[in-house]
């Protein structure tokens, strides 16, 4: 039993765990012997059928008769069964690294620790969730804590009761259906589900004196665990690709093909389409090689669509390297294209650019969302976010490279919960998209600024349909499954409504126009949240030409909105700085909210200035430089704001690491207190030169 590796950032639906059970001579466990184990596995989010421990157990002594009537084992039951010793050390091979799972956990930890000793095993105090811990969590109302009771509640069939094996699957089932309970209540993540059950300080000492055994605390981060080649990233395909990619036509021979590759001192070529809407395919060494062999009188003659292989896998251009170098182990090529993110072939990749590139399997994310299938295998892999991010920071890697790995993570598992939902839609008989559609990624996640205390901020644009139609309701309930997909995966829900499965997040193209439109003059409150998060708004699935058309003409239009620029300009001026007197910091109960008092002024000045000036950049930092460069910005005070920027995302991001590992609820607010001397100064720097912005925009009311 080795759980100590599990990370405190894991998913609760998707941690590996395991559901324990015992069967003993009786109910003290100071004195009482184990008669019986078993164990059953439970895998993202399921219990593992065919993966169940159960072994009989000979304790060397009689079983007493009170016992044998609670769960029929007597001692002539045990006489051929194995001591303790070996089948302890079976149970530890089939536990191996998973969360324990159990009812009334601490009475069976007592006794496997007192057996363990007894057969002079190595004990590893496991950690482990008790599932009597667990409701009073999910379900505080309930007085309801017997294990037959919660079954009754949560709707669970019992067979079989006081025997080990049926024991432990009723406590994987009861585990599963606590999990969406304790996601409402706020608990989602392993640590937080540990530090809630370590505050039920009365349970907790009525168990000890009973002499129960206490569950471990989750240990400090393994540095082992967070070595990573941080080179994938901190780059994309763009900066390490071969463009323009040497191109060939269908029709031209192998011969010449060949003449090509010698020419150019690379092992692949492009063949591109010479149809409107045809596939890319690739020739590649090995591919002229078999052709030769099989035919080597004709094989030169032949037109190059006769061995290319069709499509063209690709990346796209602003792909991070450690997704090319994981698509290429998982589709097992040593051949990428690059596309823009109109789809045109910009770029080629190869293993041998990628060689030296290899991220490590422990914590690379890889292709994990895009071969997900379910929202539980989503969520494992989404899981792994956070030890990436560990890891990263450990490698001194900027923190608006991790920022974009996360954000474009995000973007990624949106995709793929819309893609996940559209298949179940069509397997359930409900059809195929309407009409074409698009969904969007607003916020944080669109910039490409989102750290680890993120929720839902998406929206869908259709080509066609009225509110309430046929259209409008079809994609009202995709985009409810999806929210509910990207929720249990780790996602959130957004407290504010900012989802597409809200009316005001999910219109047809012509309804957004007429909105967009309506904010172009006077603008309530609510309407100056709205038009501040659409604008940093990502196109991420389904038809992306039709989003990106939303998006560029929002944006035009709003660059010659007055109005609205000044009211934008007001809101990013108008915030409540955190420095007080001297230079101190103001704290609410320990914390200083960074977003709303630094973040978000800086991210809302360098949108304004996006607007006005006509720029496509997405990211604060590249927003506030092309406004220096378009001479609209001051170029000492661009550095400064960027660097503030930085500093302050920083600052989050570490603070929610540290959270991370103490289980503590994850949000953009720091502990001060929790600041080296170093640290602190340079968070007051850059809280200094937030106010700047007002320097930035001018006079909104001029």
């Amino acid at each position: 039993m080795r759980s100590h590796a599990l990370s405190p950032g894991t998913n609760l639906l998707t941690v590996p765990a395991v559901a324990v059970d015992t069967e003993t001579t009786g109910l003290d466990p100071r004195n009482a012997r184990i008669i019986e184990l078993a164990a059953v596995r439970i895998h993202r989010g399921h219990i593992v059928k065919d993966e169940t421990f159960s072994c009989l157990v000979n304790p060397g002594i009689a079983v007493p008769e009170d016992s044998r009537r609670i769960h029929g084992i007597g001692t002539e039951d045990l006489v051929d069964a194995p001591g303790f010793d070996e089948a302890g050390r079976r149970l530890s091979a089939f536990i191996g690294q998973r969360l324990i799972i159990g009812y009334a956990l601490g009475f069976d930890l007592a006794l496997l620790e007192r057996e363990f000793s007894r057969a002079g095993l190595p004990w590893p105090a496991p950690r482990g969730l008790d599932l009597r811990q667990l409701v009073r969590l999910a379900m505080p109302e309930s007085a309801e804590h017997s294990l037959e009771g919660l079954a009754a509640k949560l709707g669970i069939a019992v067979t079989n009761r006081h025997r080990a094996l049926p024991d432990a699957k009723l406590a994987a089932r009861i585990y599963l259906r606590l999990v969406p309970l304790l996601r409402k209540r706020h608990i989602r993540l392993l640590g937080e589900a540990e530090v809630a059950c370590r505050k039920l300080a009365p349970r907790v000492a009525e168990e000890a004196a009973a002499g129960w055994h206490a569950l471990a605390p989750p240990p400090p981060s393994d540095p082992a665990l967070l070595r990573i080649d941080s080179y994938p990233y901190r780059h994309i395909a763009a900066d390490i690709m071969a463009s323009p990619p040497l191109t060939v036509t269908p029709s031209q021979s192998l011969r010449e093909v060949l003449a090509a590759l010698t020419e150019s001192q690379i092992s692949s070529v492009f063949v591109r389409p010479d149809v409107p809407g045809a596939s890319w395919g690739i020739i590649t060494e090995r591919d002229l090689l078999r052709a030769v062999a099989a035919d080597p009188q004709g094989a030169f003659g032949r037109p190059a669509a006769d061995i290319a292989s069709f499509p063209l896998k690709t990346v796209q251009v602003s792909d991070f390297v450690y997704r090319a170098i994981s698509r290429m182990n998982r589709w097992q090529f040593r051949h990428l294209g690059v596309a823009d993110e109109d789809g045109n072939i910009v770029g080629a990749l190869s293993a041998r650019d990628l060689l030296r590139q290899r991220a490590q399997d422990a914590v690379a994310l890889g292709d994990a969302i895009e071969e997900a299938r379910t929202a539980r295998a989503l969520g494992e892999a989404w899981s792994r976010l956070t030890l990436v991010a560990e890891a990263l920071v450990r490698e001194e890697v900027d923190v608006r490279d991790i920022a974009a790995v996360i954000s474009g993570e995000l973007r990624d598992l949106t995709r793929r919960a819309a893609k996940i939902a559209e298949d179940e839609f069509r397997a359930a008989g409900r059809g195929r998209p309407p009409c074409p559609y698009c969904y969007l990624v607003l916020g944080s996640g669109g910039r490409g600024e989102s750290l680890l205390a993120l929720d839902q901020d998406n929206a869908i644009v259709f080509a066609e349909g009225e509110p309430d139609g046929e259209e409008d309701r079809w994609f009202a309930a995709l985009a409810e499954r999806v929210s509910t997909i990207l929720d249990a995966a780790g996602v959130p829900f957004c407290a504010g409504g900012v989802m597409a499965s809200k009316d005001a997040w999910r219109m047809s193209l012509e309804r957004w126009r007429r909105r967009v439109g309506s904010w172009m003059g006077r603008l309530d409150p609510e309407d100056l949240l709205k038009a501040d998060i659409f604008f940093d708004a990502a196109p991420v699935h389904g038809d992306l030409a039709l989003g990106r058309t939303l998006l560029e003409e929002s944006r035009h239009a709003a660059g010659k909105a007055p109005e609205l620029i000044k009211f934008l300009a007001l809101r990013a001026s108008s915030f409540q700085s955190p420095l007080g007197w001297f230079g101190r910091l103001r704290s609410h109960e320990g914390r200083v909210d960074l977003k709303l008092g630094g973040l978000m002024p800086l991210f809302s000045t360098a949108r304004v200035l996006a607007l006005q000036n006509g720029l496509s950049e997405r990211s604060t930092p590249a927003r506030l430089e092309a406004a220096r460069d378009r001479g609209a910005l001051e170029p000492e005070l661009a550095a400064r704001l960027v660097d503030a920027h930085r500093i302050l995302l920083e600052a989050i991001l570490a603070q929610q690491l540290r959270d991370i590992r103490r289980g503590v609820p994850l949000s953009n607010r720091v502990a001060p207190g929790e600041l080296q001397g170093e640290e602190r100064d340079r968070l007051r720097w850059a809280l200094r030169q937030v106010p700047d912005v007002a320097n930035a925009l001018g006079d909104p009311l001029a």
